[in-house]
């Protein structure tokens, strides 16, 4: 039986509400509204009015509508529904984003974070399809993970499960999640951008130059331009995201011993960069895992890729279905 959802993504820079079904195991997505993220109060109207436009477009009722569920970056309170204080999200403080939407529509609403949300669409429509025990990665900017742990969405006792990038690999290094030499530092796109204006500055004091990457270019470097250079073979690159590989395949090797996950899903950067990053990493973790759970654990690119945000909440709304409240 098919049973209509709806989304709702609220990014730092823009929103997204998302209709679509679920028809036993299959979602699917159907339509997408784009808009910009401004302040709080204007951003809550812009996406009730988002989602009635939605409701008339599809000639919905808000009765045929099975559930609703929000992504957004946390901190928030899943529980209780209640946004709490987004680094990229100013002036959402303690918002009961779930009370606001469930009242208005009268539908039941759900609130994950980006990277549960994205962990449950993975799960359901991607790469982690039919696996009991998976860890999602966003390895984008930042390295925020989602844990799916025998067959459910596992959040932890105040929602802080899957924080993964702060895990230290090593005394001094990159920073991420504000401290030196964490699984962020090292892989992420800040992380690896730190890594390169490291490097290359150490050329640069040795009075190398690097082609690619001029004295002034330095700060504003991305590892966009990294990866770039490391596809056409440039040495300095290539190291770069050597490091990033190293650590990821370090990193991974604690996630496989501690959770023995038969699916380890990874998005962002390793999907766009896999050629680069994925010989190394395998390396590391032949090496350092313990042989059974190696052996059975399976490291994959995003299947979903640059859809995966539309999928996200559409999943939270479809794993509200699973959960009898």
């Amino acid at each position: 039986m098919k049973e209509n959802l709806i989304g709702v993504d609220i990014g730092g820079t823009k929103c997204a509400v998302t209709y679509g079904y679920k028809d036993g195991a299959i979602l699917e997505l159907l339509d997408e509204d784009r808009f910009a993220t401004t302040t709080v109060n204007e951003t809550i109207t812009a996406i009730i009015g988002s989602v009635e436009k939605m409701i008339a477009k599809h000639t919905l009722t808000k009765d045929g509508i099975a559930a609703l569920g929000i992504s957004c970056g946390g901190p928030l309170d899943s529980q209780k529904g209640l946004i709490m204080s987004p680094p990229n999200l100013p002036g959402w403080d303690g918002i009961a984003i779930v009370d606001i939407i469930q009242k208005h529509f009268g539908i039941r609403t759900g609130l994950q974070n980006d990277a549960n949300a994205c962990a449950l669409a993975e799960w359901k429509c991607g790469a982690g399809r039919g696996a009991n025990n998976m860890v999602f990665m966003t390895f984008g900017t930042g390295l925020g993970a989602g844990l799916i742990l025998n067959g459910k969405l596992y959040t932890g006792a105040n929602d802080n499960a899957g924080e993964l990038g702060r895990i230290r690999l090593a005394e001094y290094g990159p920073v991420g999640y504000g401290k030196a030499g964490s699984f962020e530092g090292f892989c992420s796109g800040a992380g690896i951008s730190q890594i390169a204006r490291m490097l290359i500055m150490e050329k640069n004091q040795m009075g190398i130059a690097v082609s690619w990457c001029k004295p002034e270019e330095l700060e504003s470097l991305t590892a966009q331009k990294v990866a770039e250079e490391a596809f056409k073979g440039d040495g300095l690159a290539l190291k770069i995201f050597d490091i990033s590989s190293e650590k990821l395949g370090e990193g991974l090797s604690v996630i496989i011993d501690v959770l023995n996950p038969e699916m380890i899903v990874i998005g962002g950067i390793y999907t766009r960069c896999r050629a680069l990053m994925e010989p190394r990493m395998q390396e590391i973790i032949s090496r350092e895992t313990l042989c059974s759970a190696a052996k059975v654990c399976s490291v994959l690119p995003s299947e979903l890729g640059e859809q995966i945000g539309a999928y996200s909440a559409l999943s939270v709304a479809a794993d509200l279905l699973t959960k009898n409240i």
